[in-house]
């Protein structure tokens, strides 16, 4: 049996009041794309009640980057790489363990069920990066190599064409799918029948210009994958019989 995980790690630009200090002026900085994923809790809200299970942070990235790895250069950011080793490791015990180590225990209680998890991080991109116009509506990312990801973004991808030939959708834009991130790591952890990871990037411009657009987006992507989590769970019921 399938089932459906939705998490959001950038849904946020919350700073603790312990670390205010670090962000003193920076008001403006995390009102951006720098400081959180713009529209992304609010599309992950409309896309909650297909799930089975949620998790979402409203922490900025700023503080700590949920969507990467302890080792990756960008963990911190230039606010809080100035902290001595040992605040670091408190930061990482407090904001970024307990997120990760919940969603991956998650996973870990459905797989060890016997059923398979389909992963969807909801993310959202800023439309325009250094002087640079992103050339997408959505994007889906995947790993090219695990041919479940790359099956259910294609009929993902298939069934929000057919409801708006007007959006463009990509793949693998404006990021790769095996960049380092949450899935990325999930992936290392759990064999492709297992687990099936797939980002969402939808392009800032629709919820920073609202209205009706944005709330269309929205209940596309949950009805479309909707289709996509019923019709895989009804294949795999099939051939489990």
């Amino acid at each position: 049996m399938l089932r459906l995980l939705l998490t959001c790690e950038h849904g946020g630009n919350l700073i603790p009041s312990a670390y205010a200090p670090l962000f003193q002026g920076q008001e403006e900085v995390l009102k951006t794309h720098q400081g959180y994923d713009i529209g992304a809790l609010e599309l992950y809200q409309t896309m909650k009640p297909i799930a089975d299970v949620g998790f979402y942070s409203e922490t900025s990235r700023l503080l700590v980057e949920l969507n990467r790895s302890l080792h990756h250069a960008r963990l911190f950011s230039e606010f809080t790489q100035v902290l001595p080793p040992a605040e670091k490791e408190r930061l990482l015990e407090k904001h970024y363990k307990p997120y990760r180590e919940q969603v991956e225990q998650m996973v870990s209680d459905f797989v060890s069920a016997g059923r398979r998890m389909l992963h969807v991080a909801v993310h959202t991109f800023t439309p325009v990066l250094d002087g640079e116009e992103r050339q997408a509506d959505i994007g889906l990312l995947y790993d090219p190599k695990r041919k479940h990801e790359q099956a259910y973004s294609k009929e993902w991808k298939a069934a929000l064409n057919k409801a708006d030939k007007e959006l463009l959708v990509r793949f693998n834009y404006p990021y790769l799918g095996i960049s380092d991130g949450f899935p990325t790591y999930l992936r290392r952890k759990f064999t492709a029948d297992e687990y099936v990871g797939i980002e969402l990037e939808v392009n800032q411009k629709f919820p920073q210009q609202g209205g009706v657009r944005w709330q269309e987006i929205q209940a596309l992507l949950a009805t479309t994958l909707q289709e996509v989590v019923l019709r895989n769970r009804a294949l795999l019921s099939e051939n489990a019989i």
